[in-house]
This record gives C-alpha cells, sequence and structure tokens, in this order.
C-alpha cells in the first residue's frame, strides 16, 4: 500500500536560497498593500461619510486593471523580471510615502488619494504578472505546488498584519502613521528581491506587441479548465465582495471603531491563513475541480451569513469562514495556471489570470457601493453572496471539465510551447 504522506515535505521549497528572499519580500510587500487598502478605505469614509465613496476607491483602481494588466504580462515576458517587479514596487513607494506626507501636512483630498491608489494600481499590473512569471527562475518545476502554497501562507501572512496594523497605527497616530509605515516595508521588499539570484530559463525573446498579448488570450481561451477557474473566482468575487463595505459595517452596524475595523477586516486573512497551514501541511489536493466547487459554495454561504449578522464575535467567524473557503479556491486556480503554463507564455497568462482577478476586486467594490447606496449594506451583501452561488451553479452544470479536473492530468498532458497550440485532454475547451 503507497503511503505518500511521509514523502510529502510542506517546506520543501523554503530550503532554496534562492527563493526565500523572495517569499519574504512578498510577505512585506503584501503587509504595505493591504495596510495601505485597509487604510485609504477608512480615511476616504471619515472624510466623505459615503458608501458611494468606496466604490470610487475600486472605480480608480479597476481602470488600469483592465487597461494596463495584459501589457505588463507581455512586458513580463520580454523584459527582467526582477527588475520590472522592483521598478513596480518603486512607484508604489513613492506613492505611499507622498499620501502619508500630504497626510501629516493637512493636505489631503479625495481627489488625492483616489490618484495614489490609482498609481498602485497601476505599478501592480506590471508587478503581478512579474512575479508570477519568476516563479520558474526561482525554483525548480517539481516544486510549483510547494512554491505556490507556501507562497500563498506568506502572502495571507501579510493580508492578516496589514489589516491589523490599519487599525492599530490609524488608532495610535492617524492614517499618515499607517502610510508611513506601508512606505518602509515596501522598501525592504525591494531591497530583498534586488538580492534574488535566479536559476538561468532561457525564453524567446517577443517583442511588445499586440499578437504577443493576444498570443496569452488565445492560450487561456483555448484550455477550458483555467478560462473556467478564472471565470468563477471573478463572479465569486464580484457578486460575493464585501470588503469595500467593512467601514459601514465597523461603524453603522457593528458599532466597533477603527480597531473593531482591524480585527474584522484582518478576520478574512486570518481564516485564510489558517487554511494555508493546512494547505502546507497536507498533501496537495489532486480533485482540484471538485474542491473549488464546495470551496465556492462556502464562500458563497460564509458571504450571506456576515451580511445578515449584527453580533461582532458571528460577523468575524463568518469573514474567517469566507477566507478560509477563498484561499482552497485561490491555490486551487493558482496551481492549475503554473501547471499548465509554458515558460516562455507565463508572464502573459499570469497577466490575464491578474485582469480576472483585478476585474473581480475592482468591479466587486462598485458593486457593493453602488448598490449598499441603493438599498443599504446589508441588502448589498447577502444578495451578492446569493448572486456568488447562483454563478457557481451555472458554471458548474456547463463546465463539466472543471468540476472534473485532477491535478494530474495538467501534469500528464501539460500543452506545447506555443500559442494557440492544440488544447489539452486536461483543460481543452
Amino acid at each position: 500500500m503507497t503511503q505518500p504522506s511521509p514523502r510529502h515535505d510542506p517546506l520543501a521549497v523554503l530550503r532554496l536560497p534562492t527563493y526565500r528572499p523572495f517569499a519574504i519580500g512578498r510577505l512585506l510587500s503584501a503587509t504595505a498593500v493591504m495596510l495601505f487598502t485597509s487604510t485609504v478605505f477608512w480615511q476616504v469614509f471619515k472624510i466623505s461619510d459615503s458608501e458611494a465613496q468606496l466604490a470610487v476607491v475600486g472605480l480608480v483602481q479597476f481602470v488600469p486593471a483592465v487597461g494596463l494588466t495584459l501589457v505588463g504580462g507581455v512586458a513580463a515576458d520580454r523584459y527582467d523580471k526582477r527588475m520590472l517587479a522592483v521598478a513596480s514596487q518603486s512607484i508604489t513607494l513613492v506613492a505611499f510615502a507622498a499620501l502619508s506626507a500630504l497626510t501629516a501636512a493637512g493636505d489631503v483630498s479625495l481627489p488625492v488619494i483616489y490618484l495614489t491608489a490609482f498609481l498602485m494600481a497601476a505599478a501592480n499590473t506590471f508587478e503581478a504578472p512579474a512575479r508570477g512569471a519568476i516563479l520558474p527562475a526561482l525554483v525548480p518545476r517539481d516544486l510549483f505546488p510547494n512554491a505556490i502554497t507556501v507562497n500563498s501562507t506568506f502572502q495571507q501572512l501579510g493580508f492578516v498584519s496589514g489589516p491589523v496594523l490599519s487599525g492599530l497605527l490609524i488608532w495610535q497616530g492617524g492614517p499618515e502613521l499607517a502610510y508611513g509605515v506601508a512606505a518602509a516595508f515596501m522598501a525592504i521588499s525591494i531591497g530583498l528581491w534586488l538580492m534574488l539570484r535566479l536559476l538561468p530559463v532561457e525564453l524567446p525573446k517577443r517583442a511588445v506587441s499586440l499578437g504577443a498579448l493576444l498570443e496569452g488570450i488565445r492560450f487561456v481561451r483555448q484550455r477550458q479548465v483555467i478560462l473556467g477557474a478564472m471565470t468563477l473566482d471573478m463572479f465569486a468575487v464580484i457578486f460575493g465582495g464585501a470588503v469595500a463595505l467593512l467601514p459601514v459595517y465597523a461603524e453603522k452596524i457593528l458599532d466597533v471603531g477603527p480597531a473593531g475595523y482591524g480585527a474584522l477586516a484582518a478576520s478574512l486573512d486570518v481564516g485564510a491563513l489558517g487554511m494555508s497551514v493546512a494547505l502546507v501541511l497536507l498533501p496537495p489536493i489532486r480533485r482540484m475541480g471538485k474542491a473549488l466547487i464546495v470551496a465556492v459554495l462556502f464562500y458563497g454561504i460564509g458571504v450571506i451569513a456576515f451580511g445578515a449578522s449584527s453580533y461582532f464575535p458571528l460577523s468575524m467567524a463568518a469573514y474567517a469562514f469566507i477566507g478560509m473557503s477563498d484561499q482552497v479556491s485561490v491555490v486551487c486556480r493558482q496551481t492549475m495556471v503554473q501547471l499548465a503554463t509554458p515558460d516562455e507564455l507565463r508572464g502573459r497568462v499570469t497577466s490575464v489570470n491578474m485582469l480576472f482577478i483585478g476585474a473581480s476586486n475592482r468591479l466587486g467594490a462598485v458593486e457593493s457601493g453602488v448598490v449598499a447606496s441603493l438599498f443599504g449594506p446589508v441588502f448589498a451583501v447577502v444578495s451578492g453572496g446569493v448572486g456568488c452561488i447562483v454563478v457557481l451553479a451555472i458554471v458548474a452544470i456547463f463546465m463539466p471539465k472543471l468540476r472534473n479536473f485532477e491535478i494530474g492530468q495538467a501534469i500528464e498532458h501539460d500543452p506545447p510551447a506555443k500559442g494557440g497550440a492544440a488544447s489539452t485532454p486536461a483543460a481543452a475547451g
């Protein structure tokens, strides 16, 4: 009888000196971004006292996410990935530091905050594809699943720390202190990534062109499992995302103040972090299609419970449950994408994935803000959870290859390294 468990080394990738600075840098940059984002939502709501203005934050971040992400993917496949990521983080660092200084000087306004959020989102459209495409230059292919899960754990630790720090720093020193700490974390991350020593990966040099951009889109479109996973995640987050309304819940429904807001925001990522640790310790999920379907179902149920709750401990528990469910979805989707993508298309496919993620996060904030301004925050969140489950049912019925996907298929039937190549049995549309 086979005993796979003793062979599973949950920290194998962390034993690689090429990977450790990347993971620590990702922890710090994720913390900085979430610290900034949580503080921005809080500051905008305190200045405007308007749910609709929270939707504007999502809108100004959505514009570059749609307009630049695919270009960022082509750039990641063409240029030095490490330096592209570092340059993007440097722009984010300047934006964080500038907003901190302006807030401290009392010169901050809503347009200034929106501009800073726009710059951060624009920089991320280049950093995220470069960050995703850098993986094969850091770890051998057989450690991809472990690297994805461990990286997700470090990322979630940053996502937990960011909102907690936001609430505490706003409480102690105001938004300017929170933005300043975010800038410091980003600076350290840049230093660590400059230390990265990449493994040699031979890739064809392609010009940044429309043809190169479309090659990545065609690759995703021709693989039903990848496209289906991205689509399901996007619409689940659009309808089920409640992060933009957390200040409203903290102030008007739960009445817990800035410290409670930080704890509530962090509970999502506490749940995700706990699930990340479990996924690291356990052998990799094989039946990823079924795991993804179940995870999104639980996600929708959690959103409904959170939206209907006016009891703070229950709200935190429901939000943590949402994070746990979402983390399974994230690991399944990222593993499918990484294993099924050839190295020379990795940046572009990652950018398509990031476009789905960015669109869902930004449109989710817009949807939540608009519906809440019309019908109230409780209706916005609860109806979003119902919509999430409806979308899940449609996808599960009409995409059976996604529902039945197993990880061994992606490894055994890895597609050729060509855009527009014939679809594989595992992921063909």
